[in-house]
């Protein structure tokens, strides 16, 4: 079970959103590369990172504040946000970033998906982000027809390496993960699950270690952890003790 701790670029600073809104935006570093290296030093082992700028524009933003980071930390890094053809697909992996979250072109270009797969194995996640059971895109700023275990069938044999599933009702307003919606989803497909968006406490990381949830592959931590909610040292001893035991 991993924590991944989550890094929201907006304008080159750290924020999160309320809700998935760009002008609900709290700065909570203006040094991404500097918490990055914190997040590292705390013990963390695989860092999360979305350029919401990026994700509204269709293509990237805040790549200076992405190299910044990459160059700061020897962890793994998974990247968000933007990311819609396969050049910057190619362009992301040779600079470093360790899996490449497809969120929109998932939803409008399946294919590029499949075909990102097979020319980078292991190093393909999909996005999806669900408001009242149904996918959102660009940025959250539209809702489709699909819902999330319908978009999770398309790829069941694709090679995508995980599906980071976002409950955007919670995001940011730390009221606990949607663990149920993320296990329905996680039970529909072979793909390893990434619960996201609510994660609000120790609570929330003692609840992933139940067995029901033992399927996910982890949850993706932001604001509890940037406002002292949530203790890093003791959550990552909690499911370091859980895997042990």
């Amino acid at each position: 079970m991993i924590l991944f701790p989550a890094i929201d670029l907006k304008d080159g600073t750290c924020v999160r959103l309320k809700l998935g809104e760009m002008d609900a935006a709290t700065v909570f570093n203006d040094d991404p590369a500097a918490q990055a290296r914190s997040f590292e030093e705390q013990g963390f082992e695989y860092l999360h990172i979305v350029d919401l700028n990026g994700a509204f524009a269709g293509k990237p933003v805040n790549s200076a504040a992405v190299d910044a980071i990459l160059d700061a930390v020897e962890m793994p890094v998974q990247l968000g946000g933007g990311i819609r053809d396969i050049k910057t697909i190619a362009n992301w992996i040779d600079s470093g970033v360790d899996r490449v979250i497809l969120g929109t072109v998932a939803v409008r270009d399946p294919e590029l998906v499949r075909r990102a797969c097979v020319e980078y194995p292991g190093r393909i996640a999909v996005g999806i982000d669900a408001k009242g059971g149904k996918v959102a895109v660009e940025g959250w700023a539209e809702t489709s027809e699909l819902t999330a275990e319908e978009l999770a069938k398309r790829f069941e044999d694709a090679g995508v390496s995980a599906i980071i599933y976002t409950d955007i009702e919670r995001d940011g307003v730390l009221k606990g993960l949607n663990l149920e919606a993320t296990a329905k989803l996680a039970r529909s497909t072979s793909i390893p699950v990434i619960a996201s968006g609510g994660l609000a406490s120790i609570e929330d990381v003692k609840a992933l270690l139940r067995p029901e949830y033992a399927m996910l592959e982890g949850a993706i931590s932001g604001r509890a952890l940037y406002d002292g909610r949530l203790d890093a040292r003791e959550a990552l001893a909690l499911l370091a003790a859980g895997a042990g035991g």
